[in-house]
């Protein structure tokens, strides 16, 4: 859930599933800044023609890209994160077929750790032991900066515009202890919101190149990190 706590470094990700009407704006960005992100992507994402060419521009920018799972499964109750709602063989079954959609397009290498991000980015104990025993690095974003809110649409509870998300992730790395120093930042590719983050994000990277922080990818930030466990109270 974090890398170094004593590196400007931060790792942005990215997570597209039902909707990725931002991507091409965010990959304009991140290439005119040389930036480099992780984008993590459902079997729906996938299946869409125009956003799988959006995969090959991203490998051949130099991101990563990884697995989301492929039906965006809900692993776990929402009111009791104990009870898991997927078997192990469902777990795997829907996991291997998203890597091979990825794979097929290119991405992650045989040979090379594979780094998912859960889907809704909730699961339990039972889960990553699940991918662990895949030989698969189940990561999730670093909490505190509010910047996982960017798909709440207008009218449902915990909406907060973008201005408002940048604001606050801005906000946070100024008072936090360490920054936003080795953090997971979590961004999506596309909501049903009117407001859309992806605006907000060259205006949100210049600032925290200018705060002195520089963009890496996820794989290269954790690799060989010590691992930070989830506390009961983090998603």
């Amino acid at each position: 859930m974090r890398g170094d706590r004593s590196r400007r470094e931060i790792a942005l990700v990215l997570t597209g599933g039902a909707y990725g009407e931002g991507t091409g704006v965010i990959l304009d960005a991140l290439a005119a800044r040389g930036a480099s992100a992780a984008f993590f992507l459902t079997g729906e994402y996938l299946a869409d023609a125009d956003q799988r060419r959006y995969v090959r521009r991203m490998l051949g920018e130099g991101h990563y890209v990884g697995p989301h799972s492929h039906a965006h499964l809900l692993y776990c109750a929402w009111d009791d994160r104990l009870r898991s709602l997927v078997t192990q063989d469902a777990f795997r079954e829907d996991l291997l077929r998203n890597v091979v959609e990825l794979r097929a397009l290119g991405a992650l290498p045989t040979g090379e750790r594979v780094y998912f991000i859960p889907p809704y980015e909730w699961y339990n104990d039972e889960q990553a032991a699940w991918a662990r025993g895949m030989e698969v690095a189940l990561i999730n974003f670093t909490p505190g900066s509010g910047s996982n809110r960017d798909w709440i649409p207008e009218g449902e509870p915990g909406f907060v515009s973008s201005a408002e998300i940048t604001a606050g992730i801005l906000d946070f790395e100024r008072t936090a202890p360490d920054g936003l120093n080795g953090f997971l930042l979590l961004l999506h590719l596309g909501s049903q919101r009117q407001d859309k983050m992806h605006a907000q994000l060259p205006a949100l990277l210049d600032e925290l190149h200018a705060r002195g922080y520089r963009f890496v990818r996820v794989d290269r930030m954790l690799t060989g990190a010590t691992c930070e466990p989830r506390r009961a109270d983090e998603p």
